[in-house]
């Protein structure tokens, strides 16, 4: 098997799916640095994939990202399985391979973070959305990296 170059370029979404909004984060090239990008309010599917479609494209996406929200015991409760059915119909209509990555507490530091830099949690939701899709993204990238 072909061993893949540390300088391979790499574009992943890393996406924090909720009810009302979807966090979304994209990588550099190198697949070092994971930034929030925007936060999606969710509509209707079709028009949250013309969202994405126009942000796949841009940025030559090859892989999706989605924070699967476990419980602290490790099991998936009803809102994690309407993440991976969310997340499989997005990859399907995106034509692109997903992965998940365990989300636990991703909302807690991002809040956290927020009020470290003195951003109020409770009027800047869709910040928190793009922070914890950042995490999750960034959480990803350092386990790829490990594992290469």
């Amino acid at each position: 098997m072909e061993q893949q170059t540390k300088s391979a370029f790499i574009s992943a979404l890393g996406l924090d799916i909720g009810r009302k909004r979807i966090g979304v984060a994209g990588c550099d090239g190198t697949g070092l640095i994971a930034t929030g990008l925007t936060t999606i309010l969710r509509r209707s599917f079709s028009q949250d994939i013309e969202q994405f479609q126009e942000l796949v494209q841009q940025r030559q996406v090859q892989v999706l990202v989605v924070g699967l929200p476990y419980h602290l015991n490790g099991s998936l409760g009803s809102q994690a399985k309407q993440v991976q059915n969310y997340a499989q119909r997005l990859a399907n209509a995106l034509k692109l391979p997903l992965e998940y990555i365990d989300e636990r507490l991703t909302s807690y530091q991002a809040e956290q973070l927020m009020i470290s830099e003195n951003i109020s949690p409770s009027r800047n939701k869709s910040l928190i959305d793009r922070k914890a899709a950042s995490l999750i993204l960034q959480q990803w990238l350092d386990q790829r990296r490990t594992r290469g």
